[in-house]
């Protein structure tokens, strides 16, 4: 069961308030809670904010994770930020790469692998070339040969 610490709105048409409860996360927003940790009211001048720091520490400590508008509250409300820090920080967003630039990013890829297969077909035909050029150094060592021997003869 994951529990949340989040908002549960309370209150009349157009006056809302809050209260922070501790909450199974696949219940609705206004579901029965598993208890109840303070509340807010916006509506004040300045907003007033009740939380229970034991009650909301008992809860972190038992792996509950609290909202982010749950975790502005307490840092409003000058909770310790000792109980929230673990809670509150989650992980960066891995920034999505549009399909071009995945296209883009394998062909990149595959032209060092290109390069080498060109390379590799390429260095055959210099080793037949470089023989190439050998053989006829040698047919042209064994023509004159012939050609002294026959302008001899």
């Amino acid at each position: 069961m994951a529990v949340r610490i989040r908002l549960s709105r309370v209150g009349a048409t157009k006056r809302p308030s809050y209260r922070v409860v501790a909450i199974d996360s696949r219940r609705p927003r206004d579901g029965r809670a598993l208890e109840i940790l303070g509340f807010y009211d916006p509506l004040t001048r300045p907003a007033t904010v009740q939380i229970d720091a034991e009650r909301f520490a008992a809860w972190v400590g038992k792996g509950a994770s609290p909202s982010d508008t749950v975790a502005k509250l307490i840092k409003i409300n000058g909770s310790s930020p000792s109980a929230t820090a673990p809670a509150v920080e989650s992980p960066a967003p891995k920034p999505k790469r549009s399909r071009k630039a995945v296209a883009k990013a394998a062909k990149v890829e595959d032209a060092p692998a290109a390069e080498d297969a060109t390379e590799a077909a390429a260095a055959p035909a210099a080793e037949d070339a470089s023989e190439a050029a050998a053989a006829p150094a040698s047919e042209d060592a064994a023509s004159p040969e012939p050609e002294t021997a026959e302008a001899t003869e």
